[in-house]
């Protein structure tokens, strides 16, 4: 599909040269045409052309004043036909039947008269050339065509082999093939009648002919009668193009090696069999050369072309990089032309699809440029550019490449347009984290350790998305990562500081004892609990608690069982040892029972609304168990707005596991927390604990690795 999406777009490039060429000998006679702007100028108009064509109509004879007549009859008539407003007036007006009459030379006057006949051709390629120019619009190709004018221009393509070479003869072939062109482009039943009316092999033939012009002509109809046609690409092939048409990639003028190249890549697109016949007559080398040629338009349809060689088979691929067509190739995707870029980066994606030039393109300097096309506005740019590094990035030798000069950024970052190149952007990345191991992973090492800075930082942050978790602890503590993401995450620069901090989060999760709070966990004193009966009761119980003026009963031996706090407190030399009633004067009744709740039960149920007074509570009272479940409810609430508060908390009461679910959300909501105007000293005051954590964290999953 792709194929046939660039191919299509060559097509409608030689539609727009084919234009051109057709207006190009009458440009300095042109007059201007009569206005349509009012009632009376369409009337006007109207006239004047079925005046011509009547006079087309009356003066189908050899006499020299009608051969006159005719001439400038139909002039005029090309001259209106160049305004694309006007087409329609003339076919309407009905001069397509008496152009398509002029196409061939009247019989004589005279039998007896001799065979020169007045304004020999000149009346012949008028007529060709007002008819190609109404063929330009498509609803007028199959008028013109029932008219009867395919036999006509086919004759005419044929009118060298009767007549003495000259410039007249050589403009009506000219004008011929263009009509055949225009007639013939995007209509697929028109293409098959050229061929069934015999029209292809005077084409081929009229390759060799001495005007340089006819040979373009020529060769632009066989372009236009060779797209999506696979009879005519056959029968062009039958006809002996081929050697022709290499000969003339090899010409010094453009705009013969633009034609020929788009005839050839017309010919081999979805036809693998015509495409190994051409490889075979030697169209490799000259295709290559045309990547260095002055006209873009040619190579562009050359990288086209290589491109559709390199789908062959591997050896093609190899054959093509061997012979020179990677440095041109990498030089056009630097190219201000946006079209010569993509079909670079289109050739460059198909031979990158092999082992064997993969390591090449990189050492030819392939990596950076396209890397810089993923930022395009094309769609199709940006996606053969993501293939061409999809191939890049199979070859170890190019992944440290691709890492140290950003191309791992460059692919998380991009915005691409359509899903096949996020999914070959997703595929590249994957096809890298499985590379970062053995050789691959000590040479990035090595870079992280004695590289430029910003090449050191480059390979750590692609290290905290690629890396496997076993490799974590020899990257980033051992081998100094970890500083280099904190170096960005404390940067001043925000891209920094947004790369550092997306790192940092990625291999947060990476390492489980850093994960979010997602579970609350099990006291951490395995312990028999007298249960909820006896909570508040004063059944054998031993101690009162003064609580807001309340009494709450309680029984030391489950109290000595619960903390050192309340082992200190009944079995120290404080005063409460001996006391009956002991006052709690600084929390709440509410929050008191929770807490003897969980000291007699071991779990309980803590909400929003009392979560941070418990967990000071717990932290009073050395229960780590009920501190942990605080943090986790705690840790649910945190928010762009509270998560600087929460952080406080969590140091105030030395509560880890909040501490991580703050530094984590920091991490993860960089976009929302980095416009706030406290962002900054917030992470001046997280940045030392971020240190610790991912130290203790990743030392931690190693250690956990090893006892497994």
């Amino acid at each position: 599909m792709e194929n046939q999406k660039l191919t299509e777009r060559s097509s409608s490039s030689a539609r727009r040269s084919l234009k051109r060429k057709l207006e190009e000998d009458l440009q300095d006679d042109r007059k201007v045409s009569p206005s349509l702007s009012s009632e009376d100028g369409h009337q006007d108009l109207e006239r004047e052309v079925r005046t011509q064509v009547e006079i087309l109509e009356s003066s189908f004879s050899s006499s020299e004043s009608d051969r006159a007549s005719s001439k400038r009859a139909i002039h005029v008539l090309s001259e209106f036909a160049k305004n694309e407003e006007i087409v329609n007036v003339i076919v309407d007006c009905g001069a397509v039947p008496a152009l398509v009459q002029h196409l061939q030379a009247p019989p004589h006057v005279n039998e007896g008269e001799g065979s020169h006949m007045p304004y020999e051709h000149e009346v012949e390629k008028g007529s060709a050339f007002t008819l190609g120019l109404l063929a330009i619009k498509p609803e007028h190709q199959q008028l013109i065509v029932d008219a009867g004018a395919l036999p006509h221009l086919v004759n005419l393509l044929k009118r060298h082999r009767d007549a003495k070479n000259s410039r007249a003869v050589n403009g009506v072939i000219r004008r011929a093939a263009d009509a055949v062109t225009n007639l013939a482009h995007e209509n697929s039943s028109i293409k098959t009648c050229v061929r069934v009316e015999g029209g292809i092999p005077p084409l081929v033939e009229l390759l060799e002919f001495v005007d340089s012009k006819v040979q373009r002509a020529a060769a632009g109809s066989l372009r236009t009668l060779a797209f999506k046609n696979d009879e005519n690409k056959n029968q062009i092939v039958e006809c002996s193009a081929l050697p022709t048409l290499i000969l003339m990639l090899r010409s010094e003028d453009t705009a013969i090696h633009y034609e020929a190249v788009g005839v050839i890549g017309n010919l081999v697109h979805s036809s693998p069999n015509i495409k190994k016949e051409v490889l075979l007559a030697g169209a490799l080398q000259p295709v290559i050369g045309l990547l260095s040629s002055s006209c873009s338009e040619s190579q562009r349809e050359a990288a086209l072309l290589l491109g559709q060689f390199a789908a062959t088979d591997s050896d093609c691929k190899i054959h093509i990089v061997q012979r020179g067509a990677v440095p041109p190739l990498i030089e056009m995707l630097q190219s201000p032309d946006a079209q010569l870029r993509e079909m670079s980066a289109f050739a460059l994606g198909r031979l990158a699809q092999d082992t064997h030039n993969q390591a090449g393109i990189a050492h030819c300097g392939g990596i950076i440029p396209l890397l810089k096309l993923l930022d395009s506005k094309n769609g199709s740019l940006q996606h053969n550019a993501a293939f061409a590094l999809y191939g890049l990035a199979d070859n170890e030798d190019n992944v440290a490449d691709l890492i140290k000069v950003g191309g791992v950024q460059k692919l998380q970052d991009g915005e691409f347009i359509v899903k096949p190149t996020r999914d070959c952007v997703a595929k590249t990345l994957k096809r890298l984290e499985e590379k970062i191991h053995g050789r691959i992973l000590g040479h990035l090492l090595y870079l992280m350790r004695i590289g430029e800075k910003v090449i050191q930082r480059r390979v750590a942050l692609a290290l905290a998305h690629l890396c496997a978790p076993d490799d974590q602890k020899i990257i980033f503590i051992d081998n100094s990562g970890l500083e280099l993401l904190l170096e960005l995450f404390d940067s001043t620069n925000l891209k920094h500081k947004r790369d550092g901090s997306a790192a940092l989060c990625k291999l947060a999760n990476k390492a489980s004892s850093l994960s979010q709070v997602d579970t609350a966990p099990p006291s951490p004193v395995p312990q028999v609990y007298l249960g909820e009966q006896y909570v508040n009761n004063s059944t054998l119980s031993d101690v009162t608690f003064l609580v807001e003026g309340k009494r709450f009963y309680a029984h030391r031996i489950c109290l000595l069982a619960s903390s050192d706090a309340f082992r200190a407190m009944f079995d120290g030399g404080y005063r409460e040892r001996d006391a009956k009633d002991i006052e709690i004067p600084n929390i709440r009744w509410d929050v008191f029972e929770l807490m003897m709740r969980y000291i007699y039960t071991g779990s309980v149920d803590v909400n929003l609304d009392v979560a941070q007074d418990l967990l000071r509570a717990a932290d009073q009272y050395l229960l780590e168990g009920l501190k942990r479940l605080c943090e986790y409810a705690i840790a649910q609430d945190i928010s762009v707005e509270s998560v600087s508060l929460m952080f406080e908390l969590s140091e105030a009461f030395n509560a880890l596991t909040l501490r991580n679910a703050c530094i984590l959300f920091i991490l993860e909501k960089f976009d929302q927390l980095s416009v706030m105007p406290w962002y900054s000293h917030l992470i001046q005051r997280v940045l030392p604990e971020t240190r610790s954590y991912f130290v203790r964290a990743l030392t931690r999953a190693i250690q956990a690795d090893m006892r497994v």
